[in-house]
């Protein structure tokens, strides 16, 4: 199989995962309602990147630079091609990510969700990453993507008080 067809199958799992991130989020939001489903996800999702944060634990509590390449090497997949991180600021005190595309966001408009059904998805999938992160032994602060934002999720992590 050839490079391309690697990464467009790459691209379309995590297109997998986001629906069945909804699908399971509609199934719970019809028994609990949305705010007891958009927390139980939530919830669990965080939990995942916690486990998934160990691995970059070595870096805590203040090697951006580590924390950095091992991040873009080893969690984001294919390098950066499938989400386009982009460091804006990598130094002492802060690292801070912008993912400029998103294949769950891209899932998700393409299956006909509205905006503010896109952008509950997303935040709910974004505590990955800030699980990631706080696992890892750092502070997260976190946006997702908005109706009118360029891009998708912006991160920034900070050394833990």
């Amino acid at each position: 199989m050839s490079e391309e067809k690697l990464r467009e199958a790459l691209r379309a799992q995590i297109k997998n995962r986001a629906m069945m991130y909804y699908h399971i989020f509609n199934e719970i939001r019809q028994e609990t309602g949305e705010e007891k489903a958009t927390e139980i996800m939530k919830r669990a999702i965080y939990k995942r990147g916690f486990e998934v944060g160990k691995i970059l634990a070595e870096y805590a509590p203040s090697d951006f630079k580590g924390l950095r390449d091992a991040f873009l090497e080893q969690v984001v997949p294919d390098e950066d091609r499938i989400f386009d991180p982009e460091v804006r600021r990598c130094d002492e005190q802060e690292l801070e990510l912008k993912m400029r595309q998103c294949p769950l966001k891209e899932a998700y408009q393409e299956a006909g969700l509205s905006d503010e059904e896109t952008a509950r998805m997303l935040e709910i999938a974004g505590q990955v990453d800030k699980g990631t992160f706080e696992g890892a032994g750092f502070n997260f602060s976190g946006e997702t993507w908005r109706p009118g934002k360029e891009g998708c999720c912006h991160f920034h992590i900070r050394p833990r008080k």
